[in-house]
């Protein structure tokens, strides 16, 4: 790595990301996935500086200079600096309970904690010596981790400062806005899918041999041969995996909600210094860099250990997650159509659980006996298809770049690239209660016209033939399966000169076969 590299690597604000797991509470159920922040920005910083630089030797027309890789390595290397305790709990859970009025994601974190550990380290001469200019690069490598600092800039305009439009493909490097495909996720994919023990079906060196820069309505944009389009689709269904069977699994979904209830409890009585010597609660130390730099997954044997008897709920809801009581699910559904989903829509939910008690159920539960998760799953830019906003170019000519659209790929492919999936956990978790909630649950779908949940029929067999539309007929589907054998032995020509009918036994491009996928 770049001597530069190793001096930001070497500071205390980067080796904090040493102590934050990448994969949060995912770790307490996959065991392997113990590694942290620290090695994936170390990784995206490297394969961010393979990327810029097979650019470079491809096209030395794109005048790619030293400063611009060097900047996008940094950018690479920085961009998870404001990653809070347990990753992406930490904003996506935590901060949204304690301060819900504010917009805060980690990127703008990641920002300031840059800025932090720049001045701190006082790395600006370094970055001069090194042939940086400021303040054009630092500008350059901030809108790199987190977007232009001016969003209301007209779609006309070119909204970036430290990088004139005719490198607009540079800000497609480590966090790609327009389709998503960046190193970031390139290293994610590789990494967790090694420590998760999950197979990884996208291999970003063929994007790497095949990457080039066209022009398209004025603007430049990173392009991949025509014939990687059904590799990019794995790329994308590789994500969905990853968070159906590992991100999203519903025992660290409820550990993670479980750390958000002690951080909740806690917040009032943990105290962090910050700059000039002012102390900040957990929930205040995205506010101050100098507080937020010591606040690490291990505030977890902080509160836990601490003889502060303030802290007694937070102790109690964490010694459960060691000795794994564990809140229990009772069941998952979806809604017809995605809702806007707010935290006081949450409580609601909780409330009208309760009051969901089927006929037949004795026992009464409270609204905080359940905890309600909503969880949304897609190909990274919500109900769009993220390869409908990629440029491809093909064999014969190199300079002109196109759009595939799916059609053109395979009739296998999702018609859907997004879904909302919502799930209710009990925290009572004796068998009795959790046989009412799974009643409670089943009822309250009936009565928000929610899916069937797939164990609906076994849980509460008395409730779900009350809806018209969840009655099965197993005769039916049986029936459907043998007119679709009946249609393929019967009247077709055979493709293989008389020797029977052609199976289709292995999947086409973008295609994965169902015994390979998640039981979801």
């Amino acid at each position: 790595m770049h001597p530069l590299l190793i001096r930001i690597i070497d500071t205390p604000q980067f080796q904090r990301l040493r102590h934050i797991k990448q994969l949060g509470g995912t770790y307490l159920v996959f065991p392997g996935a113990s590694h942290n922040r620290f090695e994936h920005s170390v990784g995206v910083g490297y394969l961010a500086g393979c990327l810029v630089q097979a650019l470079n030797e491809r096209q030395p027309e794109l005048h790619i200079t030293k400063q611009d890789i060097l900047c996008v390595q940094i950018a690479g290397l920085c961009h998870d600096l404001g990653h809070g305790p347990f990753s992406h709990m930490f904003d996506n859970s935590f901060i949204p309970k304690v301060r819900p009025d504010l917009t805060w994601k980690h990127e703008v974190a990641s920002v300031q904690m840059f800025d932090h550990l720049v001045k701190v380290n006082n790395l600006e001469m370094v970055m001069e010596q090194y042939g940086l200019s400021l303040p054009e690069d630092l500008t350059f490598i901030k809108e790199q981790i987190a977007g232009p600092p001016n969003s209301g800039v007209g779609a006309s305009q070119w909204p970036y400062r430290g990088r004139c439009e005719e490198k607009s493909f540079l800000y497609e490097i480590v966090a790609n806005k327009r389709n998503g495909i960046d190193v970031d996720k390139w290293d994610y994919f590789a990494r967790d899918c090694y420590h998760l023990g999950i197979n990884n079906n996208f291999d970003y060196r063929r994007f790497l041999l095949f990457a080039r820069v066209c022009e398209v309505k004025g603007k430049k944009h990173i392009c991949t041969r025509d014939k990687e389009v059904g590799n990019l689709y794995d790329m994308f269904h590789t994500r969905n995996c990853l968070h159906r069977r590992a991100y999203q699994h519903k025992v660290g979904n409820i550990i993670e909600a479980m750390i958000t209830e002690a951080l909740v409890k806690a917040d009032p009585y943990i105290q962090i210094q910050g700059s000039s010597g002012k102390m900040f609660r957990i929930s205040e130390s995205i506010d101050d860099m100098e507080a937020y730099s010591k606040l690490t997954d291990q505030v977890f044997e902080q509160i836990l250990y601490s003889p502060d008897p303030n802290l007694s709920e937070a102790q109690a809801i964490l010694q459960n997650i060691l000795c794994r009581r564990l809140y229990k699910c009772v069941g998952q559904t979806t809604p017809a159509k995605p809702l806007d989903v707010t935290q006081k829509t949450l409580l609601d939910w909780s409330c009208e659980m309760a009051r969901s008690k089927p006929e037949g159920t004795t026992l009464h539960l409270n609204p905080e006996d359940f905890v309600v998760n909503v969880i949304y799953m897609d190909y990274g830019m919500k109900g769009k298809n993220p390869i409908n906003n990629v440029y491809f170019y093909c064999k014969k000519d190199h300079s002109k770049a196109i759009k595939i659209r799916k059609n053109q790929v395979s009739k296998l492919l999702p018609e859907r690239f997004a879904e909302q999936l919502i799930r209710v956990y009990c925290r009572k978790t004796d068998e009795t209660s959790l046989e009412a909630a799974r009643k409670y649950f089943v009822q309250w779908c009936i009565n928000r016209n929610f899916s069937k949940p797939q164990d609906g029929d076994v849980t509460a067999p008395e409730l779900t033939p009350l809806k018209r539309d969840w009655k099965t007929n197993d005769a039916d589907d049986d029936s459907a399966d043998d007119d679709d054998v009946a249609q393929a032995g019967a009247g077709h020509t055979p493709f293989n000169g008389g020797q029977g009918v052609r199976t289709n036994l292995f999947p086409a491009q973008g295609e994965h076969r169902l015994d390979h996928q998640h039981p979801h």
